[in-house]
Formats: C-alpha cells, sequence, structure tokens
C-alpha cells in the first residue's frame, strides 16, 4: 500500500475526508502512473476522492483520466474546452471537491505523494489552515536539481515574489499544498486569476483572514518536461500586478479624482499664472521654498552636497538639514525643477500633496475606522483640508503634505498586532525615516498624536494594550534601528555640523485663543480676515479655527458612541491636542485672567523647544476626521430614514461653513533686468558675492527669488532661513544681524538715513568684507531715493545705474 496515510485516516461517516486536486494540461505520458502512485499511498486509509483537471489539453489526457476513473469511482474528471491556465484549472477542481481537507498537486508528482504525511501532520499539530510544500525550507530534500541558472533565475524570481506579496513565506509556487477543505473553496470562489499567480492569491486571502499557514519542508526533484520555467515568476508577477489593479473599486477613483479637483480647485489662482502669480498670503515664504526646490535641484544636478549651500548667507551658508527643504520630494522633484523651473514644482507640490494627503486619511479610515468607502472619504477630505491645512497650504507644505503620516499610523498598527513584527518594524522605520525628509517638525507632533491615542486607548482596552506591548517594543527596535543607520549622517550634520542651531526661539504668546478653536479661518466659506487675524500669528499660522458647529458635531458623535474604546481614544487626543494648543499661558476670552497651560511641561524639553505650540491643534484635524468617518459610517446603515437626514444634515452644516476657498494671489515684482539678462556676471568674479539693498532677510526675500528664477548662478548675504545667533547657537529667523545689513533694514522700514560718518563707514566696510561682496546693487523699490543717498554715504562715492539697478563695484 506505500505506507497508510495516516494522518488524514479520521473517520466520520457519509463525508469525504481528502479531496486531491490535480491540474493536467497535455499529461497524457505523466497521467496514468500518477493517478496510480496517488491511489496506490491512499488506498483504504480514509475516505478520498481525486480530481482531474484537463485544462484543454491537446494531447490524449482526458482519455487517460477517463480510463483510470472507469477503473476506480473515487476518480473524477473535469474537463475545461480551452486551455485558461493552471489556475483556472484549480478553481475548477477545488470547488468540485467535498474534501473536509484538499490536497493540491502536480501532475508530474515533483513532490511524491508520500510527502502528504509530513503536511498532514503539520496542519493537525499546528492547528492551522494550510500546510504548504517548501522546498525553500532549510530542511527541506532536493533529490534533482533544475540547471544551475535556470535555478538561480528561480531563486530570485520567488524572492522578488515574497518581497512584494507574501512576505514571510519561503516559497510560494510549491505545487503540493494541503488545506482545510470549506477554506480552500472559500479562497477558491473568490480567486480571479487563472495563471501561476493563483498560488500567491489564495495565499494572500488566508492571510487576509488570519488563517494559519504552516510551511512545511518537503522532498522535491525535478522532472523533465516541466511546464514551469523561470520566466513564470515574471508571469506571476504580472498577473499580481493586474490583478491589483481591477480590485481598485470605483468609489476609490472617484475619491481620488475629487480630491485632485478640489486641490486644484483651491489653487487654480496660483496655475492660472506661474510665471507672476505668488500666493498673496505666503509673506515671504513662497519665496523662500522656491529657493529650496532650486538649490536642491541645483545640487543633485551637479553632484554636491543637498544637506548645506553657501549660495544663500555667504559666506557662512545655510544648513538644509536644519531647515525645511523637504528632500523627500524636493530631490525626486529635480527633474521638474531643472525643466520647467521651482515656481512649477512648487505649485505640483502643493496640489498633488494635499491631494495625496486626502487619499491617504481616506484609505487609513477605510481600512481601520469603517467598511463605508464614502463615510472615510469625507473624513479624509476634513483631515486633509481641515482650516489649519489650508492654512498652512498658503505656504508650509511640510505641514499640509501629510500622505507618509496615515502610511506610519497604519504600520505602527501592524506592529502592533504581531503577525509579522520584523518586516513591519522594519518597514515602519523606512517610512519614519523618509518622513523625516519631508517634515521633522510634522514627526514630531504626529508622535505625541500617536502617543496620546495609544495612552487613552490602552486605558479603555487594557486587554489589547497588554497583548501590544511587547511586539510594540520588538518592532519600534527594528524601526529604530534601520532609521538611525540611515539618518546618522544627516542628522549629524543638523545638530552639529556648519550652521547647526539647538532651538528656535518663538516666545511664551505663540499659543492658540481659546475662540480660536471655535471661529472660522480667512480661508474657510463663513470665515472673514479681520476676525482670524485677531486670532492668530498670522495667515499661514491659523492653527485651529475648526468652527462651532464641527466643535458641536464631534461632541455630539462623542457622545452618542461613547462606548466604543476608538471613541473615547479620538476624544482624548482630540481635546488633549486642543488644550496643549493653547501654549504656556491661557488666556481666558474677554477677562484678564491667566494661568499656566500644560505645554509649560514640554515647552524647554528637547525638541519640543522649537515647536510653535499653536500647531499642535492641527492634531484635532485627523481625530475628527476619523469621528466624522465612523459617524457617517453608522449613519449609512441605519434604517431609519429620518435618522439617516438628521445625521447628514448635522453632518453638512458642521463641514460647509468650514469649505476652504481658492488661495488669492498677488503680481509678484519682477526681476531686475540686470539680474535676470545675465548682466551681473561682468561684476561678481568667482568666491565674491552680489550684495543686494537691502539685504534678504524673513521680512523681504526677492533676492531669493532673483536667484532661484536664473539659474543660481551668484550667491547673496543674509536670507530667509533657520540658523544659529551668538554664542550659544540659538536659533533665529535669517542670517545674524550685522551693522550694515540692520542699517538697510531700518530705512526699508521707514526709518530716516542717519548722520553717516567715519565709524559706520568703517562698520561697512568690514560687513562688505566679511560678505566678500562683489558688487552692490540697489533695485528699483520704494524708499529707493533714501536707499541709495545711505549707499552713497557709506562707501564714499555715488553708484552708477546700469540696466534698471544702481551699481557700486568692490
Amino acid at each position: 500500500m506505500g505506507g497508510a496515510a495516516s494522518p488524514v485516516n479520521i473517520d466520520v461517516a457519509g463525508q469525504v475526508e481528502l479531496s486531491v486536486v490535480v491540474p493536467a494540461y497535455n499529461e497524457e505520458q505523466r497521467l496514468a502512473p500518477t493517478l496510480e502512485a496517488i491511489r496506490t499511498h491512499l488506498g483504504d486509509s480514509c475516505s478520498w476522492e481525486l480530481i482531474v483537471v484537463d485544462d484543454g489539453s491537446a494531447d490524449e489526457t482526458v482519455r487517460v483520466a477517463r480510463e483510470a476513473a472507469a477503473r476506480d469511482p473515487r476518480i473524477n474528471v473535469v474537463v475545461s474546452e480551452t486551455n485558461r491556465g493552471k489556475g483556472h484549472a484549480l478553481r475548477l477542481g477545488v470547488l468540485a471537491s467535498y474534501g473536509r481537507r484538499v490536497l493540491l498537486t502536480d501532475a508530474d508528482l515533483a513532490t511524491p505523494i508520500e510527502e502528504l504525511d509530513q503536511l498532514a501532520k503539520a496542519m493537525t499539530e499546528g492547528e492551522t489552515a494550510a500546510a504548504i510544500g517548501s522546498r525553500a525550507h532549510p530542511d527541506a530534500n532536493i533529490e534533482v536539481h533544475q540547471s544551475r541558472l535556470r535555478e538561480l533565475l528561480g531563486r530570485m524570481g520567488n524572492r522578488l515574489i515574497r518581497a512584494v506579496a507574501v512576505p514571510g513565506i519561503r516559497d510560494t509556487q510549491c505545487g503540493f499544498k494541503l488545506f482545510d477543505g470549506e477554506k480552500a473553496r472559500a479562497a477558491f470562489a473568490d480567486a480571479r486569476l487563472d495563471g501561476w499567480g493563483i498560488d500567491v492569491e489564495i495565499l494572500q486571502f488566508f492571510r487576509r483572514k488570519g488563517w494559519e499557514i504552516a510551511e512545511v519542508p518537503v522532498r522535491w526533484a525535478h522532472q523533465e518536461g516541466s511546464k514551469v520555467g523561470a520566466a513564470d515568476y515574471g508571469k506571476v508577477l504580472w498577473e499580481l500586478a493586474r490583478l491589483k489593479a481591477r480590485a481598485v473599486r470605483r468609489v476609490d477613483l472617484v475619491l481620488g479624482a475629487l480630491f485632485l479637483l478640489s486641490s486644484v480647485l483651491l489653487y487654480k489662482n496660483l496655475w492660472a499664472d506661474l510665471r507672476h502669480g505668488y500666493l498673496a498670503d505666503s509673506l515671504q515664504d513662497q519665496n523662500q521654498w522656491e529657493w529650496f526646490f532650486a538649490v536642491t535641484a541645483d545640487n543633485v544636478a551637479h553632484l554636491r552636497d543637498p544637506l548645506f549651500t553657501t549660495v544663500q548667507n555667504f559666506p557662512d551658508g545655510v544648513n538644509l538639514m536644519g531647515n525645511t527643504p523637504m528632500l523627500g520630494l524636493s530631490v525626486p522633484f529635480t527633474p521638474v525643477t531643472l525643466a520647467f523651473g521651482p515656481t512649477v514644482t512648487w505649485a505640483l507640490v502643493l496640489t498633488l500633496g494635499i491631494a495625496a494627503t486626502a487619499y491617504s486619511w481616506y484609505w487609513l479610515f477605510a481600512r481601520r475606522v469603517t467598511e463605508n468607502r464614502w463615510a472615510a472619504g469625507l473624513g479624509g477630505a476634513l483631515a486633509a483640508f481641515a482650516p489649519p491645512m489650508i492654512s498652512h497650504g498658503n505656504a508650509h507644505p511640510n505641514f499640509c503634505v501629510l500622505f507618509m503620516i496615515p502610511l506610519i499610523i497604519d504600520r505602527a498598527l501592524r506592529v502592533c498586532e504581531g503577525a509579522n513584527v520584523r518586516r513591519d518594524g522594519l518597514v515602519l522605520g523606512l517610512f519614519t525615516t523618509y518622513q523625516i525628509f519631508l517634515g521633522e517638525e510634522v514627526l514630531l507632533l504626529a508622535s505625541l498624536g500617536m502617543a496620546l491615542f495609544a495612552l487613552s486607548y490602552a486605558l479603555a482596552r487594557r486587554d489589547a494594550a497588554r497583548a501590544a506591548l511587547r511586539p510594540l517594543a520588538k518592532g519600534l527596535g527594528y524601526a529604530l534601528g534601520i532609521c538611525l543607520v540611515l539618518i546618522a549622517y544627516p542628522l549629524y550634520g543638523q545638530f552639529a555640523g556648519a550652521q547647526s542651531y539647538h532651538s528656535v526661539l518663538h516666545g511664551d504668546s505663540a499659543g492658540n485663543s481659546p475662540l480660536a478653536l471655535v471661529e472660522f479661518a480667512s480661508r474657510s466659506l463663513l470665515g472673514d480676515d479681520a476676525t482670524a487675524d485677531k486670532l492668530a500669528l498670522n495667515r499661514t499660522e491659523q492653527n485651529a479655527f475648526y468652527g462651532w458647529p464641527l466643535v458641536a458635531l464631534a461632541l455630539a458623535l462623542v457622545v452618542r458612541l461613547w462606548r466604543e474604546p476608538l471613541v473615547k481614544a479620538l476624544a482624548f487626543t482630540g481635546a488633549a491636542a486642543a488644550i496643549l494648543s493653547l501654549g504656556q499661558k491661557i488666556r481666558i476670552p474677554y477677562t484678564d485672567v491667566v494661568f499656566p497651560g500644560p505645554w509649560k511641561l514640554l515647552a524647554h524639553r528637547p525638541l519640543f523647544e522649537s515647536v510653535i505650540e499653536g500647531r499642535v491643534a492641527m492634531i484635532c484635524a485627523p481625530a475628527l476626521g476619523a469621528l466624522v468617518a465612523l459617524g457617517a459610517g453608522r449613519l449609512a446603515r441605519s434604517g431609519v430614514r429620518a435618522n439617516k437626514a438628521v445625521g447628514f444634515a448635522a453632518i453638512a452644516l458642521a463641514l460647509i461653513p468650514i469649505i476652504p476657498t481658492s488661495f488669492p494671489t498677488n503680481g509678484r515684482p519682477d526681476v531686475p533686468h540686470f539680474i535676470s539678462s545675465g548682466m551681473w556676471k561682468k561684476y561678481v568674479k568667482p568666491g565674491k558675492s552680489l550684495v543686494p539693498v537691502p539685504l534678504p532677510d524673513p521680512g523681504s526675500a526677492e533676492a531669493l527669488h532673483w536667484q532661484s528664477s536664473t539659474g543660481l548662478g551668484f550667491s547673496v548675504p543674509g536670507g530667509y532661513f533657520n540658523g544659529p545667533w551668538g554664542p550659544d547657537r540659538v536659533g533665529i529667523y535669517g542670517a545674524s544681524p550685522r551693522w550694515t545689513s540692520n542699517l538697510f533694514g531700518d530705512i526699508r522700514s521707514g526709518k530716516p538715513v542717519p548722520d553717516i560718518g567715519t565709524d559706520w563707514q568703517n562698520q561697512a566696510r568690514q560687513d562688505l568684507d566679511y560678505w566678500r561682496a562683489g558688487v552692490v546693487v540697489l533695485p528699483p523699490q520704494p524708499r529707493a531715493p533714501e536707499l541709495y543717498e545711505a549707499v552713497s554715504r557709506l562707501l564714499g562715492r555715488p553708484g552708477e545705474k546700469v540696466d534698471d539697478v544702481w551699481l557700486w563695484q568692490m
């Protein structure tokens, strides 16, 4: 009998214990011995059936199978009229089966049928849903190898499949697999692939369902005439890619298009005039960001260090890692910047980034919060287009382009689930590394929000917290390990390299007013500039302004759904972030009452000392988005029409007032023709700088636009960046002040020209020597006559009018 297969010998009256499915295509020569070997091994050890599926063979395979079936009624033959592929054949066979367990085996029996005993034993002892044969297991016995080239290509293909489709399984393509029958029939009924990729599709189905899979080492021998070649691994990847594309739901495409359309409408005025359009509320930040994109592209194109430059703040330079050039986007966008200019990159990053952020939040909410994808889309839109995000959309892409944050949150949750801690921990580390190159302060705020959520959820679900503690600690170890390796050099440069600094001074009055949480922002449908301007640092820092209707809706949802741990955690996270955002001193509106805020506990801690505390309220946006998504999803399931009508009306009334309006633009000043024509090249020698009057600073940075729009051919002193000041290297905005730069800035702001004598002239010479000035340039501007008088007195000679500027050669 060839040895009884005792592990499958469970006698249950009237039930087929084992179904063996053999797909066959042009197997006339090998099929009869294979069927006889299976019959001999199984014998009478259990009730079994053997299903041969002919996949449209062109030879006598069907005849051989039917002759075997005529000799043994336990053999059944299923015939496909055309050749559709192994996947199609397996699906026909499994769906025709009745066995409590289902074995899949190839017609060549490269894995001997006797190995069934090992698979059955593994399923029984491990209480798993499947046991798959593995040729890649360290204990596997390869009796006959393929050719070295074929084996190498096959190994490479299998590794690629594992990496992108089924991590953790060594051999997805071995044709010898044993499944729980009901689970196998459910998986194959759901399967869509007809080719070799069905093995991976079935394993992915089992993984999604949380069904355990055991990988068992088997004996295997290459069979001449095998129909599986190394190229078939490529076919598997192609089939999986097509399956992934087909799996995209129509709602996914519609929501993605709506998010993109919404973002385009926000920036339509900028797109209408990329040559002269300037976001009206961006202060000097558009000039700064375009410069960041331009200098990164220039560094990449010339293979220079992307973390430092002397093009601005010459000769000291700028520590780019200590600033916000968003290298994670500015580097990939280098071809766009070089081909079309930094303004196009600026517009693309903002437009595509906000749309991608909305889609990312939608994906997270659909995965973790609600099954209703339209409700998840509504929550994603709120999280990405909330008033604080729109405020930063004027000027700070690092605070509104947040598509990585939902991915990081989801990966952290996967780590907590413990399915594959090492893989998920490493991916979390890679995601975190990438986010560091998009925005470190955002990552810090997101980490604070995740910590608040984790703490509150742990209190609500202590059992879940205990179960997650060990895998979380282990996964964070993996994440921290790979992250530190990748960012060690950049962080060293940021905190200890040239032009590094220790913290940025913002004062103790950068928190939100309590009124800011319930008022409307400038760019909200029901907002107005006068009200919002009184409650914010500026229009790029309207960090709250959710509006009282949305706050009221959130409170109602929390009360209605309070029993759910998720709701408790979201409520605590949002409330805690709102309170922290009030800053070190909380002022009660309409009174003189001031009392310490909880932010005081964090204000002077490392990293937190550089945070503008009002920005902590941005954490409320995804918390509110998740609440709205959950509430809308529950309403959609309600069977009471009146409840639906009232509920969705309340959501609409809460969200309509904060719908953002398009960003207004102004015409930006033209670059002086002296600069745009390249005439400056005659006056600025290598190693020298062009000194604009006044010098660029956070209040006026047009000189950065001169540079970014003309290829960064010259360096300027001063600028708009974060850099060190004083012996303690405290971070400030702009260059360390000097006598001459201060003088020019005072005159520009309206102060009279002072009585300039020898001391002023000596100081000016020292400053110009320090800046290695090649030429001093005074462009047309308000207060130009006063500035001309000051420069002429400082240098002891009149300027020379060249083209449209005044020059003083050094």
